[in-house]
């Protein structure tokens, strides 16, 4: 059994080491990108849309070129456990999804998914050895067109320096960076230095 071009045990090894453990979600997002990967033209260049920011993106960033930093991945939050794969400039693509249709065959998936049994009382090995068994067998495919402009990130654009605090921000948020405006999640900013 193979998860893209890893053997199975290879890509649970890409797992634990990229995403710090063996999740779930990510075990599953390697079939969900395997399968989307096998319905897209080969050579073809594409974007990929994880429609949640749990465990899907990072799948996305260890199986493909796509990844966050550079713009071919896009997370797009509206709680659906699906990554769609599409053509860069047309759209054209491919949706796969845990289909909850699908979860009656495998009751420790299920009740992992949907939230039935809290983590303590999961049967952890028995959850694993069902992702592995089930594969595919969870996912549905939909061929879809997504519009790129509706989710491709901002370029930068023109940068500024903040008259307030004298760090560089795109120029497009105003007469002063986010942070100074009070949009900053930080309740306390103290200086320690730099190591010499």
């Amino acid at each position: 059994m193979n998860i893209c071009t890893y053997t199975y045990e290879e890509y649970l090894h890409l797992v634990k080491s990229f995403h710090g453990s063996l999740a779930p979600g990510l075990i599953i997002g390697g079939f969900i990108v395997d399968l989307a990967l096998k319905h897209l033209p080969e050579g073809e260049l594409f974007d990929a849309l994880c429609e949640t920011p749990v465990c899907l993106p990072d799948a996305v960033q260890i199986l493909t070129p796509c990844t966050i930093g550079n713009g071919w991945l896009t997370v797009f939050d509206i709680g659906r456990f699906a990554v769609t794969m599409y053509e860069k400039k047309g759209g054209q693509g491919v949706r796969v999804f845990l289909d909850a249709k699908k979860l009656g065959n495998w009751p420790e998936i299920r009740d992992w998914y949907l939230k039935r049994k809290k983590k303590q009382e999961q049967n952890f090995e028995r959850l694993l050895a069902q992702i592995k068994e089930a594969g595919h067998d969870l996912l549905s495919v939909q061929r879809v067109r997504v519009e790129p402009e509706k989710i491709r990130r901002k370029k930068l654009g023109p940068v500024g320096i903040c008259p307030v605090c004298g760090e560089p921000y795109p120029a497009r948020d105003g007469e002063c960076c986010r942070n100074c405006r009070g949009e900053s999640p930080y309740t306390e900013i103290a200086d320690i230095g730099t190591p010499s």
